[in-house]
């Protein structure tokens, strides 16, 4: 069924305590800073939280130099969050004892709960039971932890924190898994970027890691967040989460693991998760402007472009070098990822000439030559002329080899206040750790390689024109036009065909002429009004796939043929045993491409609209487009263009364009049509709609409505 919309999503205060806390209690505190209820307790002292600390420990009376308590019953004041480290069967006593104390939230460490399967479930099951009736939330079971770098509130077992100092920074990490939390930290730190929130949720039993990125969003000094999800559970919360960082340009990356079968089934045995449709989580992510990483790399690696020039949207890029090799390179690698170069305009090219010696390009790639190591002020003077031209978006420039004659320090002073001017994204490639550090030092985003140089700049651009599509989205107008339209619901699940298109009649698709014929004299009168080519076919609601029982009939040419082709059909039904509802003498249309479109209702996501190449080949070849209502017809057709398809759809060999808008107005029809019945209609199965040369239109040839409650197969 539809999601039903919601605006906006209140932060729960318990968590918002427990991300930023005055008093924190460790139950099961150890002196062993080793161990997992050592560990917290440790960070907490070494990293200057100024709150109080509430060791619980019965057997000692101090650990590691702090007063300790034998129970939460003992500590002083109410803590805002409780670290639980103690065994699974300790849990549920310690949850009622945070409950009796007013603690508003647990981090549960403990494991032995869903991640280990039937049994674990259930006692998972009974924990989240047993706080939500005393109003405790929980972050875990399984949880390595939660941790502010801000305050020194770090609740977190990891090991990686001994290792790589933390730095408070403008960057959230919330992750179910806790090492692909902390991989992304090395990351960021070996680069110098700070880190602001990190949290480790485990199970998600109750906070899931959405509800948690939310928290983290909220605070306005987040300009990126970079989450790791095992389950999307709780998509409206995440939603809000893109929403909430988009008010403010923040950038909201997402790592989805379970794209393979093999990663799918491995992410379920980590968590007890339900993997969701990818396919269905990728146009998720695109309805809500969230950019989704391949890979832990990826997760990372614009971060510093993301904080250095923010979301900006970017078309044409210029590449600078005293190499004509790496710009070479660099134009193989931006061309690879559909990023063009910039033609600079004729004023640019004479600036340049000018600048630069004889043997110089002045075009783009600009190569600056070796005569960089003689003319010290070329740099800039080509920097200032480059910044001028109105075909220029973003910038690489290329240090492949520098030292002894090369003024780095001063190229990374001019380059920085070439961003600080234009404010066009803008980054180094460089080898060489120390030209890398100069440009750092600098505040210039540098890579080691221009393909990550490359990637980052594609991801940053691509990603506000993401999420520029996702705000104009959110202005779409839910239609409440076609709710007049009466559909039952079917008796065999599914509606014949007749009663399919007459539904999809209503809700304005275009149909190819047809009736539903009782008798071969009504067969004979729709083919001498549709010929003379028609299509004959048998019409039952307990056979939606009618080619594969021989009950599609072509290339009829005589009254006799007609007639046949309408008692082979009533008489093959009754062989099936199913009562013949009549059968469809439809006019045989001929247009460009047949396309297939397929909606389904989605619990967690609401309507899902499918839109492909028709054929029978449409699962195996995988070359369709998947969007979430709301939607708009260009957003069909922009998506359309985006298949393998689209140079034939666009037209090749003087051929003239396919109508894409009577397949973008369909889509849009049939996911209205859809999203106003989510409790009557499950699915609807459209295929093939043919569609014309531009300005011919479409029509829908066959289609299928599934109701709520009834399932059919292929």
């Amino acid at each position: 069924m539809t999601k039903p919309t919601r605006t906006m999503t209140s932060i729960d205060p318990r968590l918002q305590r427990a991300f930023n806390p005055a008093r924190v209690a460790i139950v099961g505190a150890t002196e062993d800073r080793n161990k997992v209820g050592g560990r917290p307790l440790h960070y907490l002292q070494s990293f200057g939280f100024q709150g109080d600390i509430y060791p619980v420990n019965p057997k000692r009376s101090t650990v590691q130099g702090l007063a300790a308590f034998a129970s939460l019953d003992d500590v002083p004041q109410t803590p805002d969050v409780a670290v639980l480290a103690v065994g699974q069967e300790q849990v549920p006593e310690m949850i009622r004892q945070c409950a009796a104390r007013g603690v508003g939230t647990a981090v549960v460490m403990s494991s032995g709960f869903g991640e280990t399967g039937t049994e674990g479930v259930e006692r998972q099951r009974v924990l989240v039971e047993q706080a939500r009736h005393l109003g405790v939330r929980l972050i875990g079971p399984n949880a390595q932890g939660i941790a502010n770098f801000h305050t020194g509130a770090v609740l977190n077992f990891s090991t990686m924190f001994m290792e790589v100092a933390p730095k408070d920074g403008p960057v959230a990490i919330i992750s179910q898994s806790g090492a692909a939390s902390v991989m992304p930290y090395a990351m960021l730190r070996e680069r110098d970027i700070g880190v602001r929130y990190l949290v480790a949720s485990g199970n998600d039993a109750d906070a899931s890691v959405c509800e948690l990125a939310l928290v983290a969003a909220a605070d306005p000094d987040i300009r990126v967040v970079l989450l790791y999800i095992e389950s999307l559970s709780d998509p409206e919360m995440l939603a809000e989460v893109a929403r909430l960082a988009g008010t403010r340009g923040a950038a909201v990356v997402a790592l989805k693991s379970g794209r393979s079968a093999h990663g799918a089934k491995a992410a379920a045995s980590h968590t007890g998760a339900i993997v969701n449709d990818d396919v269905v989580v990728d146009a998720f992510f695109e309805r809500h402007g969230i950019w989704r990483a391949q890979d832990v790399h990826g997760l990372v690696n614009a971060t510093e472009l993301y904080l250095a020039s923010g979301l900006r949207a970017a078309e044409r890029l210029v590449v600078m070098s005293h190499s004509g090799a790496v710009g070479v390179l660099c134009a193989d690698a931006a061309e690879h990822l559909q990023l063009p170069l910039a033609n600079l305009c004729a004023q640019t090219v004479r600036n340049l000439t000018e600048i630069m010696p004889s043997f110089a390009s002045a075009q783009n790639p600009v190569d600056l030559t070796a005569s960089l190591l003689t003319q010290g002020d070329m740099y800039a003077r080509t920097l200032e002329a480059l910044a001028a031209d109105p075909q220029a978006d973003m910038f690489l420039i290329g240090v492949p080899v520098a030292g002894e004659g090369y003024d780095i320090t001063g190229m990374a002073r001019d380059t920085a206040r070439f961003v600080g001017a234009t404010g066009k994204p803008t980054v180094v490639s460089a080898p060489q750790a120390s030209v890398r550090r100069a440009f750092h030092e600098a505040g210039v985003p540098v890579f080691g390689h221009e393909s990550d140089a490359i990637a980052a700049l594609h991801q940053v651009s691509r990603h506000a024109r993401l999420q520029q599509a996702a705000q104009r989205r959110s202005s779409l107008p839910s239609s409440t036009s076609l709710a007049a339209i009466q559909i039952t619901a079917a008796e065999s699940s599914t509606h014949s065909e007749a009663a399919s298109l007459a539904i999809l009649e209503q809700a304005g698709l275009p149909l190819a002429p047809y009736r539903l014929c009782r008798s071969g004299d009504e067969a004979i009168q729709a083919w001498l009004a549709f010929g003379p080519e028609v299509v004959v076919k048998a019409c039952s609601a307990h056979i939606p796939h009618k080619s594969e029982h021989g009950l599609v009939f072509l290339g009829l040419q005589t009254e006799q043929q007609v007639r046949e082709a309408h008692e082979a059909c009533v008489t093959r039904v009754q062989q099936m045993g199913l009562p013949p509802e009549g059968v469809i003498v439809a006019q045989r249309v001929r247009g460009r491409r047949e396309f297939a479109l397929g909606v389904r209702q989605d619990p967690l996501f609401g309507t899902i609209v499918m839109v492909s190449d028709g054929g029978k080949y449409v699962e195996a070849l995988r070359d369709f487009a998947v969007l979430l209502y709301p939607f708009s017809g260009q957003d069909v057709i922009d998506k359309l263009m985006q298949l393998r398809i689209a140079p034939i759809l666009a037209g090749v060999r003087g051929e003239p364009p396919v109508d894409l808008n009577v397949v973008a107005r369909s889509a849009v029809a049939l996911a209205q049509l859809a999203a106003t019945h989510p409790h009557t209609i499950a699915s609807i199965d459209l295929n093939p709609l043919i569609a014309g040369s531009t300005g011919e239109g479409g029509w829908a040839v066959d289609a299928v409505i599934e109701t709520a409650g009834g399932t059919h197969g292929d």
